[in-house]
């Protein structure tokens, strides 16, 4: 996998989403892993392709209707069978982080990189999913000053969980040190 000097990465679904803007000058120095699933511990659906496309039809479940009304994105998806989606090109700001710091550093929108798996706090990610996400990391550090990897729930810790408790942080990190 390579991403190319527009951001967008190959051998992977482009699915564009309409929530992004410009960055912010700097360098895009930091990955950003979450979990969601819509509904809530639900997976195979496509809710979280229509959240980040504003084409969630909030009366198709109950628990639609509790998300609050705003727009997000996020640059990648990984899905349970290790399927990737992006959504909005590297070079461009996605809004998965929200109100957010890392090493002192505010807006973590402005320079960090989104990657949300199909999952949620209650249950382990696949093994599809940890080799998807270990080729798209070494990609994305090829292609970008990636200097640091972080949990949404690192950069925003009152607010979120994710990526949660199953996420193996160890079986992530061990092989990308040896690249």
């Amino acid at each position: 996998m390579r991403i190319d000097q527009a951001g967008w990465a190959g051998g992977c679904e482009h699915l564009h989403s309409p929530n992004f803007d410009d960055r912010a000058a700097g360098p895009i120095e930091l990955l950003v892993i979450h979990n969601i699933s819509l509904p809530p511990d639900e997976f195979g659906g496509e809710g979280v392709q229509q959240l980040f496309t504003n084409t969630l039809d909030r009366r198709a479940h109950p628990y639609y209707q509790t998300i609050p009304e705003g727009r997000v994105s996020s640059h990648f998806y990984i899905r349970r069978d290790g399927h990737l989606i992006q959504f909005v090109s590297c070079l461009q700001r996605a809004w998965h982080a929200g109100l957010s710091s890392w090493q002192g550093k505010t807006r973590c929108n402005d320079f960090a990189v989104g990657i949300e798996l199909e999952g949620s706090d209650n249950v382990p990610f696949t093994d599809a999913q940890y080799a998807a996400l270990h080729e798209l990391t070494l990609a994305l550090r090829m292609a970008l000053p990636i200097r640091g990897i972080a949990g949404h729930s690192h950069i925003a810790p009152v607010r979120k969980t994710d990526p949660g408790p199953f996420f193996d942080w160890q079986r992530y990190l061990a092989p990308l040190a040896l690249k």
